[in-house]
Formats: C-alpha cells, sequence, structure tokens
C-alpha cells in the first residue's frame, strides 16, 4: 500500500494569501509575521504571499471563498483571534468562522488553513501568538506548505 505524505518543497509558481482579521491587532500582527517568517524561511519568495485585511473572524470565510474561487492561491492562511466574553457572540463567530473556512476549503479544493483561535483570555491568545505555546499563524503557514504538497502527490 502506498504511503503519501506531504513536505515542504514548493511547486514552482505558488502563490499564497495570508487572510487576516484587524479584531485583535496585536495578536493578528503577532499571527502574520509568524505566517510569514515561516513562508520565507521554506523558500516562499515576499513577492508570491498576498496578505489581505479583513474587519474580523467573521468576515474571513467570504474572503477566502473569493480568493479560493479566483484561482491564484495555492493555499489560504485564515488568521484571527476571537476571545470569549460574557455573552454566546464568541460562540456563534468562532464556531461559524471555522465551519465556513472548512466549507471553502471542501467546495473549492483550496487548502484553507484556520489559525483563527478561540481563547477563553486575552493571555491564552498571548501564549499562542509568539509566546508559550509557540504561533499558530507560523503552525498555520507549515501545514499550507505541507497540503499544497501533499495534494500534488495524491492520485
Amino acid at each position: 500500500m502506498p504511503l503519501y505524505e506531504g513536505d515542504l518543497r514548493l511547486p514552482a509558481g505558488a502563490r499564497f494569501a495570508i487572510l487576516a482579521s484587524r479584531w485583535n491587532a496585536r495578536i493578528t500582527d503577532a499571527l502574520v509575521a509568524g505566517a510569514r517568517r515561516c513562508l520565507a524561511d521554506n523558500g516562499v519568495p515576499e513577492a508570491a504571499v498576498d496578505v489581505v485585511r479583513v474587519p474580523g473572524a467573521w468576515e474571513l470565510p467570504m474572503v477566502a471563498r473569493r480568493l479560493a474561487a479566483a484561482g491564484g492561491h495555492a493555499a489560504l492562511i485564515a488568521l484571527g483571534c476571537v476571545v470569549r466574553g460574557d455573552t454566546r457572540h464568541y460562540e456563534h463567530v468562532a464556531d461559524l468562522c471555522a465551519e465556513g473556512l472548512m466549507r471553502v476549503a471542501l467546495d473549492t479544493g483550496v487548502p484553507v488553513l484556520n489559525g483563527v483561535l478561540a481563547v477563553e483570555r486575552f493571555e491564552d491568545a498571548e501564549a499562542r501568538a509568539g509566546g508559550s505555546h509557540g504561533n499558530k499563524g507560523e503552525e498555520a503557514a507549515m501545514a499550507a506548505l505541507e497540503m499544497v504538497n501533499l495534494l500534488e502527490r495524491l492520485p
């Protein structure tokens, strides 16, 4: 039985898009920096990375769908930060954003990596945006690279 596994080698001319929420900008800016650094460290030229800023996590799936349908990117990296508050708004935004991003990926065949943090406290977000838990933007970019390679290998 064959084993299919992606690695970090890029197809020629591959472009990536980082979609990032402006809400909780201190966190999302750190996630974007981590994603850009990861892509650059793995040979993606700066000119092959588009960064698209949206108001909040809620808007990420719509922009992801537009970019995926246009066909100009090998993968999309969605970054944002939703912090639980005193109302159920957190669940609506975090859950439906994740569902929307998955729907875009499944409907279009373009990998859409979900780097949207859904955390209890702002300190939890800081830990995942370059703190003690690493940088989830970097991790999402690494997964994007691997998925692009894997999809090229699959029959």
